[in-house]
C-alpha cells in the first residue's frame, strides 16, 4: 500500500502497533514465567492484563475510523521479544538474569511509547480527537509500566545482581 497521505500512514502505524501488542501479550506471560523476583513477576502479570486493555483500546481507535482490526508485522517488537527471549535461555545468576528482563521489558516500553506518541499526534493532526484520547491514555500507562520496571530495578533486581 502506498504512503501517499497522512491518514494512510496512521493506519498503517495502527496496524504495527495492533501486532505488536498482540505479540507483547504472549511475550509478557513468558516473562512473568521466567522472572525468579515475585514483584517482578507479578509487575509483568499486571502489565499482561493492561496491554490486553491496549489491544482492545487499539480495537476502539479502529473503530472510531470505521476500520476493522487488522495487524501488520511488527518486525521491531519481534526483534525486542527474540532479544529478551534469547535472556530466558540463559544459564546464570537468576538476579542478573532478572535485569536482563529489565532490560528488555524496558526497551519494549521505549519501543512502544514512541509509537503511541506517534500515532497520538497524528490523530491529533488528522482531528480523530476519540482516537487522540484513547492513544493518549495508553501513552500514559506505558510510561507508568517502564517507572515502575525501573524502580524495581533501582529498589530490588539491580542491587541483587551486583552482589553476584
Amino acid at each position: 500500500m502506498p504512503l501517499d497521505s497522512l491518514e494512510r500512514l496512521f493506519v498503517e502505524e495502527l496496524r504495527d502497533t495492533y501486532h505488536a501488542e498482540k505479540q507483547l501479550v504472549r511475550a509478557l506471560k513468558k516473562l512473568a514465567d521466567n522472572a525468579s523476583d515475585e514483584e517482578l513477576s507479578r509487575a509483568f502479570a499486571e502489565h499482561r492484563g493492561e496491554t490486553e486493555e491496549h489491544v482492545a483500546r487499539l480495537e476502539k481507535v479502529f473503530d472510531t475510523l470505521d476500520l476493522k482490526p487488522r495487524g501488520k508485522v511488527c518486525e521491531g517488537m519481534k526483534g525486542i521479544i527474540e532479544e529478551g527471549e534469547e535472556m530466558m535461555e540463559e544459564d546464570g545468576d537468576e538476579a542478573v538474569i532478572d535485569a536482563a528482563l529489565i532490560a528488555g521489558a524496558q526497551r519494549v516500553e521505549h519501543y512502544e511509547m514512541a509509537a503511541y506518541g506517534t500515532l497520538r499526534h497524528y490523530a491529533a493532526r488528522l482531528g480523530h480527537s476519540e482516537a487522540e484520547k484513547l492513544l493518549a491514555q495508553t501513552l500514559e500507562e506505558e510510561k507508568a509500566a517502564d517507572a515502575k520496571l525501573n524502580e524495581i530495578a533501582k529498589r530490588l533486581v539491580n542491587p541483587k545482581a551486583q552482589k553476584s
